[in-house]
């Protein structure tokens, strides 16, 4: 059965992914999507890896989830190909995707979300739901293996890109790229000045811990001499009032790492 045949064509989401469908028709050198045979609302794309990066020369192949009232909501995407940058086989954090649905456009398609896919391949992850930091050396490896990669459904995927040039940008997607390029760009800022801070705040708690140490050095060498039995039990306290003070410190430690990684 054809998908005319099954969808009701009247439908808005329907209508939206049939037009886009035939947009996409034809591969280009840096992206292809297409829906399954027998589900519109499941496409599988491949896009080729950003130049001048880590991702270079690779190509990586990915499901595209759409829910039923695309285009008002977004799409979750999975990548299927080891990449170093994305978890297969799990629905990836991306601000055109399905975990941020406040910041989608119902004006942006598949095209978008594929262009924005490419663009954040060499951005950070900054711990993002989904997001691997593996070396660029780890990530140059998996690129030359990707171009042997098969797709149980669509064969080698290397051979699904072509050599046509992509369409010229829209200025609302070249205005959502550069969006993605300045955030990039504020999370690394934001991400050294976190770890200067985290620097400072580690020595001023090493610090700390090394003058009430010799603190309490000192005042045990003074008392080990001239200790009463009646003193044991104030002794016990003050060894309980360290124990808290270790616990204290170490909490805050703990908060200020989490601060740093979980931006």
């Amino acid at each position: 059965m054809s998908l005319e045949m099954k969808y009701n064509l009247k439908s808005p989401g329907v209508k939206r992914l049939m037009r886009e469908a035939c947009e996409l028709a034809e591969p280009t050198e840096e992206y292809h999507a297409c829906p399954l045979e027998d589900n519109l609302f499941e496409w599988h794309f491949t896009v080729k890896g950003p130049p001048s990066t880590e991702f270079e020369g690779g190509y990586y192949h990915g499901r595209i989830l759409l829910p039923s009232q695309y285009p008002m909501q977004p799409p979750n995407i999975i990548l299927l190909t080891p990449n170093g940058r994305f978890e297969v086989n799990k629905k990836i954090c991306l601000s055109i995707s399905g975990h941020h649905p406040e910041s989608w456009q119902p004006s942006w398609s598949i095209r978008t979300a594929l262009l924005a896919l490419i663009a954040f391949m060499p951005i950070p992850s900054s711990g993002t739901i989904g997001s691997l930091d593996y070396t660029a050396e780890e990530r140059q490896i998996l690129a030359r293996k990707s171009v042997h990669w098969e797709c149980s459904n669509c064969g080698k995927i290397a051979n699904k890109l072509s050599t046509v040039k992509i369409p010229e940008l829209t200025q609302e997607e070249s205005n959502f790229i550069k969006q993605i390029a300045l955030k990039a760009e504020e999370d690394v800022n934001r991400k050294e000045v976190s770890n200067e801070e985290l620097n400072d705040n580690l020595m001023d708690l090493q610090d700390t811990v090394q003058q009430r140490s010799a603190s309490n050095g000192t005042y045990t060498e003074l008392q080990t001499s001239t200790v009463d039995p009646k003193d044991s039990e104030l002794l016990n306290q003050n060894g309980i009032w360290n124990a808290v003070v270790g616990i204290l410190i170490s909490a805050i430690v703990l908060l200020i790492l989490r601060r740093v990684f979980f931006l």
